[in-house]
């Protein structure tokens, strides 16, 4: 799946928290000055490209629902991170992380705990 943009993730925050809707009423959700119609028709048709949004036809309206999770978008966001940033290692994001102090050894060792724990469960 491709990258969202931030309008993208913004869209994709309010189907997440407001579940199935049509443009316009997508569109209500905003502040004024609302996006216009059009330009937000057109977002959504491009996240429903990307797979992340489906829709259903009633009559002549479409309702869009988000068909992929928060955390599905935000893991494949943080592994594109590590392959653009890290060469791919995970390791390297951790480390790097250690060492700018984002991340205590607590939690680190709960980390192991929880990776131990669910490799003992496979």
């Amino acid at each position: 799946m491709k990258q969202l943009t931030p309008k993208e993730e913004e869209i994709m925050q309010l189907f997440w928290s407001h579940g199935s809707m049509t443009v316009r009423e997508l569109q209500s959700l905003y502040d004024e000055p609302r996006p216009h119609f059009n330009t937000l028709s057109t977002m959504v048709r491009l996240l429903e490209e990307k797979g992340c949004v489906g829709h259903e036809q009633k009559g002549k309206t479409y309702i869009y629902s988000a068909i992929v999770s928060a955390g599905e978008i935000g893991v494949r966001t943080v592994r594109s991170a590590v392959d653009r940033y890290f060469r791919g290692s995970f390791r390297g994001l951790v480390s790097t992380l250690v060492k700018d102090e984002n991340v205590s050894v607590d939690e680190l060792r709960r980390l192991l705990d929880e990776i131990e724990s669910a490799n003992g469960k496979e």
